[in-house]
């Protein structure tokens, strides 16, 4: 799941990344072209029973994503803004930082 918070302030949307519940883990992160697929570099913590991580991105911008569980296995977010396929085993999420 994501959630989208748009600051009046500055060009900036703060997106949050929830991993969906029925996915188990032991460890996550969300991984995709907002930290050049670098599955360390945004690492999920777990906060009252849920995996979640919050980014600030650019607004007015479409960023491909997945969830990366385990080390080992990727996940796509149902709730994700689009899809669109990628050039190994499928399609990877989209979120949309531009208001509507």
């Amino acid at each position: 799941m994501i959630k989208k918070k748009f600051l009046k302030t500055k060009p900036v949307c703060e997106v949050t990344f929830q991993l969906p519940e029925e996915i188990e883990a032991k460890r996550a992160s969300v991984v995709g072209d907002c930290n050049d697929w670098d599955p360390e570099a945004n690492p999920l913590r777990k906060r009252k029973g849920v995996w979640q991580t919050t980014l600030k991105l650019d607004k007015d911008r479409e960023y491909q994503y997945r969830y990366y569980v385990n080390g080992e296995a990727w996940h796509n977010d149902h709730n994700a803004d689009k899809y669109v396929p990628n050039n190994v085993d499928g399609d990877n999420s989209v979120v949309v930082t531009s208001q509507n």
